[in-house]
């Protein structure tokens, strides 16, 4: 599939030609969840800017998978010796951050998800304080949600997870929401965390032209499966919801909470009105074919998958968990409840299943406030005069 937001690669590096540009290393998880889709487009867009972007993960992240682009893709994965339980991904990655820095330097290392990313950042810039030759690279840390509320407090790695924030060169955070958990979780530690929120490409994300053709009203959700995104609880709220409407329930993804999403459906006798797409690539075609999409999780750090339907210009009903709220603003661009609140939850989804037109008018509420708050060159700007200011290039 080809995203018309971003340049396509000629083969060319224009980074190498252009005399300010920063030599950045950038960290993530190979998944389809927010840390990973973010930090791939935050690679694709800094090189489109003319920046030289290396990308550093155990296996290639499905949003640069299918992208043209000038960034430099490190699938780092650890030997396989009998002696260790699993391969030391994480110790691999650090190796060939060390390795890309020795041969051509790094300004940056901006490693998103503070355990491991922020930790295999932290070895590779005290290796190469080691090395006098050039100037080692500053670290940046972006926080992602459970990096913070689940991982991160656990007391398996609460003292590294402090730690690694103490050392960051500057820590950033999706939502002012994160922000001030992070505080709360780690009241030590002196520092500023910034706030600079998720963004989304409004090109390649954008409604439909001509507008939806399909008649029967139809929920869209995108998610990991994991317990936290609830999704048999919203599979549940769609059966009330819709008892006597005819709509459907179109869920895409996969994971761990798949076989209880199945068994409710099959509880609520949903049958052929909930459709398991799984993993698929064509998101913009598809948000943008909804009339609603649905956000049930317990916990949201930032809610991307929402942003990606607003740009579509699809209404969001969402519970108003962690920075959902500073992405969707109830009654303006969807309808928000309390993550308790299935009941209310339902009726917002019925709300708009009877009344398309305003659906519509939520939607094109969201499209407007994703193309003036969260568009890609915005915030990625962002991230740049950060960069350019821990390297001394203001």
């Amino acid at each position: 599939m080809k995203f018309p937001g971003l340049a396509p690669y000629d083969g060319a590096r224009p980074c190498e030609s252009n005399a300010g540009a920063l030599r950045i290393g950038i960290l993530c998880h190979p998944t389809y969840g927010g840390s990973g889709v973010l930090a791939s487009e935050l690679a694709l867009t800094l090189a489109e800017r003319g920046h030289c972007v290396h990308l550093f993960s155990q296996n290639v992240p499905p949003r640069l998978a299918r992208a043209s682009g000038p960034v430099e893709m490190h699938v780092a994965q650890g030997f396989p010796y009998p002696l260790f339980q699993s391969p030391p991904h994480d110790l691999a990655i650090t190796s060939e951050i060390l390795t890309v820095h020795r041969s051509s330097g790094l300004d940056v290392i901006h490693a998103h998800y503070a355990i491991p990313h922020a930790v295999s950042g932290y070895l590779a810039r005290a290796a190469a304080q080691t090395d006098t030759s050039r100037p080692a690279p500053k670290l940046v840390t972006t926080l992602h949600g459970t990096d913070i509320t689940l991982v991160g407090s656990d007391p398996s790695y609460a003292p590294l997870t402090e730690f690694v924030i103490r050392q960051s060169d500057a820590v950033t955070a999706v939502s002012r929401d994160l922000a001030a958990r992070t505080q709360q979780a780690f009241p030590t530690i002196e520092r500023t965390v910034s706030v600079i929120h998720n963004f989304v490409d409004t090109v390649a994300f954008r409604p439909n032209t001509p507008p939806r053709t399909h008649t029967k009203p139809t929920v869209v959700h995108v998610s990991n499966f994991r317990p936290v995104k609830r999704v048999p609880w919203l599979i549940e709220s769609f059966a009330r919801a819709a008892r006597d409407l005819d709509a459907r329930l179109v869920l895409v993804g996969d994971g761990p909470d798949m076989p209880a999403a199945r068994a409710a459906v099959r509880r609520c006798e949903l049958g052929e009105r909930v459709v398991f797409l799984g993993e698929r690539d064509a998101l913009p075609e598809l948000l943008s074919e909804a009339d609603v999409f649905a956000l049930a999780s317990s916990e949201e750090s930032f809610g991307l998958s929402a942003l990606e339907a607003m740009a579509c210009g699809t209404a969001v009903v969402a519970t108003r968990a962690g920075g959902v709220a500073e992405v969707v603003q109830h009654e303006r661009e969807g309808l928000l409840c309390e993550v308790d609140e299935q009941e209310l939850f339902g009726s917002h989804l019925r709300r708009l299943l009877e009344n398309r037109g305003e659906a519509q008018q939520l939607g094109l509420a969201g499209r407007e406030r994703a193309v003036q708050q969260f568009e890609r060159h915005q915030v990625v700007a962002r991230y740049e005069a950060l960069y350019k200011q821990l390297v001394g290039r203001v």
